[in-house]
């Protein structure tokens, strides 16, 4: 049922730590599986997109981020024969390095952890499901199938120049072969993750009044969008309607990348999934006239969304927040909870490798744990806006008090 060039679980290259296979899920499924099942993956319920992640309950989080991304991906996967259980698994791994805070919270440790080779959100992923996550008795990490930790790794394409320490670390265990495009289901799953967001920030952005309909209804691919609406359900009213409308914008960019890659794939006909990996060009792709307009929805969305004067001034506050945090740790690594006290006592002398886990410490955060940490740790009542409410305030409170 697979295309030739698709990952064929039973010539998968297998995982770093040998396991015996089970009789009822592929490799992939087993992927996928432990990645649902990881704590770094309920943590991004509570991580921000774009707004903080307790502004509104409708907005985007990480997670739902995730879910709508896997969803996309196993509908082009599916739509190109390609393995629909890997690509979901990439897709859902995808934003597991995400710290709090949106990239707000990535900018602020990437200049914080300058001196100590930086911080990469991708290869902060890779870190996670092979080191950071310890819940197996025989190995660190979720011990993923070589296709899959490529897939993190390389989804955006091969990593040229200097590679990430969090990356270059784990590939000189496990060659990744970073400099190569990844399969098509991981190449797939960066696709849908960028119609994920191109269409949910500008739901987001519409209920969070920055922009208003009729401004959107300008824009191109979206004008069209709404006019297909309006001459179908005339009189339609403005909720409906912008719903209907950004369904069928989201409709195009699907449309889009499946038709786009299938031509891609049946030009090049790879013969395998090697074939695709040495290609030397990405397979999966918008067409350049909708990848012209999502460039102008992008500009759109930067001004009007991501640098709008109430954002800027959030991502102001939480930059102070880690950048509060991250010199705290490093001066009294007591702060630390146990548990990481004794990855610190490894370490003794090595500041490099402190600030590593300083770094997994805070990116590991969300954005209500770093809000209430910040304010236990400094004294500082958080400031307005940024107050951390419901029952999830209430078990980190109790959680600190018990340590």
């Amino acid at each position: 049922m697979f295309a030739p060039y698709a990952s064929q679980p039973a010539q998968s290259r297998g995982r770093l730590y040998p396991e015996e296979e089970s009789v009822f899920r592929s490799c992939y499924q087993r992927d996928r599986d432990r990645i649902i099942h990881a704590s770094a993956f309920r943590r991004l319920k509570h991580k921000t997109q774009v707004f903080i992640e307790h502004e509104g309950d409708y907005f985007r989080t990480r997670l739902t981020h995730s879910i709508e991304v896997a969803q996309v991906a196993r509908t082009i996967a599916g739509a190109l024969k390609l393995n629909p259980e890997l690509t979901e698994a990439v897709a859902l791994a995808h934003d597991l390095g995400h710290p709090p805070f949106g990239h707000t919270g990535e900018d602020a440790l990437h200049d914080l952890m300058a001196p100590y080779g930086g911080f990469d959100h991708n290869a902060q992923a890779i870190r996670i499901v092979t080191n950071l996550e310890r819940t197996y008795a025989e190995w660190d990490g979720l011990n993923l199938t070589w296709d899959c930790l490529e897939g993190i790794a390389k989804h955006n394409g091969p990593v040229v120049g200097e590679v990430p320490i969090a990356l270059a670390e784990y590939n000189q265990r496990h060659d990744l072969e970073l400099h190569t495009h990844a399969s098509a289901e991981a190449q797939v799953a960066a696709l849908s993750d960028d119609i994920a967001y191109n269409n949910h920030d500008l739901h987001d952005g519409l209920r969070a009044e920055l922009f208003s309909t009729d401004e959107l209804a300008e824009l191109p691919i979206l004008r069209d969008c709404f006019g297909e609406v309006d001459r179908r359900y005339p009189g339609l009213n403005y909720y409906r309607r912008r719903h209907e409308a950004l369904r069928r914008f989201f409709g195009v960019l699907v449309e889009d990348v499946i038709n786009v890659t299938r031509a891609n794939l049946s030009r090049v006909d790879p013969a395998s999934v090697t074939d695709v990996r040495e290609a030397g060009q990405m397979m999966a792709r918008f067409s350049g006239g909708v990848w012209s307009d999502l460039k102008v929805i992008r500009e759109f969305l930067f001004h009007r969304m991501y640098r709008a004067p109430e954002v800027v001034v959030t991502r102001s506050k939480v930059t102070q927040i880690v950048r509060d945090l991250f010199p705290l740790f490093m001066q009294q690594t007591d702060l630390l909870p146990k548990q990481w006290r004794k990855d610190v006592e490894a370490v003794s002398g090595d500041e490099i490798a402190l600030a590593r886990i300083v770094c997994d410490y805070i990116s590991g955060m969300t954005d209500r744990f770093a809000i209430v940490e910040h304010a236990r740790l400094t004294g500082q009542e958080p400031e307005p806006g940024l107050r951390a409410s419901g029952p999830g305030h209430i078990r980190y409170e109790e959680r600190l008090k018990n340590g």
